[in-house]
């Protein structure tokens, strides 16, 4: 059987809330206990590190992709089942997608977001068709969901499009989206 690989959107920063690097944590054990494979943004700092680190410790498989400048920058995580270094973030991302069978977004900063955006983006042109799950963990995109409701209430998108992600309230709530 081949491994279903979820591909992992959340933040490098040390300074994040207790809860958030827990969610990480636990996030990789269940990808990890689930022998799942992880595949994230191949950094060894803040929630992508934890994460990492969790599906390791759990039996999984971690595949990172991290762009040359960050890798000098904040340094790639070298433990990983399958490490590699790209020439850029737009690579990264393509790489990225292509290896998930699902998305799954933790809290993160800007980055996040921008890989958020562009998921659910290109799931609305038809480039992909996969399960985008975004974790909101006490509340962290309740503004997001608002946002979500303003742009379709707007007729910038389509009432379908509210319904592309799923949001659940906490990392065992994906379980229930995983692909077959």
């Amino acid at each position: 059987m081949m491994t279903k690989f979820l591909c992992v959107y959340c933040g490098a920063s040390e300074r994040s809330d207790p809860t958030y690097r827990q969610a990480a944590v636990d996030m990789g054990k269940i990808i990890g206990k689930n022998q799942l494979g992880l595949v994230y943004g191949g950094g060894r700092m803040g929630l992508m590190g934890l994460i990492a680190d969790a599906v390791l410790d759990n039996g999984g498989k971690a595949v990172g992709f991290i762009p040359e400048h960050l890798d000098q920058r904040e340094g790639a995580h070298h433990g990983l089942t399958e490490l590699y270094i790209v020439d850029s973030m737009h690579t990264r991302k393509l790489r990225m997608s292509e290896r998930a069978d699902m998305f799954i977004i933790l809290p993160g900063g800007f980055g996040t977001l921008d890989e958020m955006f562009e998921i659910i983006t290109w799931k609305q042109l038809g480039i992909h068709h996969k399960p985008i799950v975004i974790v909101n963990i006490n509340g962290y995109w309740d503004p997001l969901k608002q946002l979500i409701d303003k742009v379709v209430d707007s007729h910038f998108a389509y009432d379908e499009h509210r319904h592309f992600m799923k949001i659940v309230d906490s990392v065992e709530g994906v379980l229930a989206h995983l692909p077959n």
